[in-house]
């Protein structure tokens, strides 16, 4: 049987001089068959709404991978920095709690 090799390529990636980063603390996930889409916004404490600032669309297999690429650094932060503890909450309607939702 033969072997599988993997070779390991370097990829380019350019990030524009002049994109903008943004804050956010509130994502709302939805599917297709075909498609993740993820809005990516911010809410701000007593405040009743939000504002979407990004939307990001992504194959499953991809936002699969991007879990697994997460998963891997909040693993490697959290040995370097240590647990990253999250609230008990009762709720976003409750406590008008910011996070990530899905």
């Amino acid at each position: 049987m033969p072997e599988e090799r993997h070779e390991q390529r370097q990829i380019n990636i350019e990030v524009p001089a002049n994109l903008e980063a943004i804050y956010a603390n509130f994502a709302v996930i939805t599917h297709s068959p075909s498609e993740i889409i993820i809005d990516f916004a911010r809410l701000l404490p007593n405040s009743p709404k939000g504002k979407v600032y990004a939307r990001v669309i992504m194959t499953p297999m991809n936002a699969k991978l991007l879990l697994r690429a997460l998963n891997e650094n909040l693993t490697k932060y959290e040995a370097q920095f240590g647990e990253i503890k999250i609230p008990e909450s009762k709720g976003f309607e409750g406590d008008r709690a910011l996070g990530f939702r899905h």
